[in-house]
């Protein structure tokens, strides 16, 4: 009786569990969604160990992508949005998920693009200088 993975005669292509795992589990990749969460999560909390109350009076929110009525900059779809404070609300950041990760050529590269855009977006909202949200070492270019 023949194997079924071996039907063409090709034998195993590769190990069903990685030779690293000491479990014998696989290791989790984050999905999609879960990881670009978690590079906001990152860059919220990077931003506060240089700024302990940047976020004071702020709200920040993901949105997939930016509403039809939003405000679009000629043909540019917009990375993000910062919404002025108003006597019923916080003021608030709003990240698109889907331009930044369309944008973004790697998982790293999403990670500082997402880094750099709140970063931005929160200094046009305290009017705070961006050296002072993201530390010494932050570079905008």
């Amino acid at each position: 009786m023949r194997n079924r993975r071996d039907r063409h005669g090709r034998g195993m292509r590769g190990p069903l569990i990685p030779p690293h795992s000491p479990s014998g589990s696989r290791p989790h990749r984050l999905g999609r969604v879960e990881f670009f969460n978690d590079c906001v999560t990152a860059a919220i909390e990077e931003i506060t160990s240089h700024c302990p109350n940047a976020f004071d009076g702020v709200i920040v929110g993901v949105e997939d992508v930016p509403t039809m009525n939003a405000t679009l900059s000629g043909d540019r779809v917009p990375l993000s949005a910062a919404i002025e404070p108003t006597s019923e609300s916080k003021a608030q950041i709003v990240v698109f998920e889907r331009p930044l990760e369309h944008r973004a050529s790697s998982r790293s590269d999403l990670r500082l693009i997402v880094h750099r855009t709140i970063v931005e977006q929160l200094s046009t909202l305290t009017a705070r200088p961006v050296s002072d949200l993201a530390g010494e070492g932050f570079d905008l270019d």
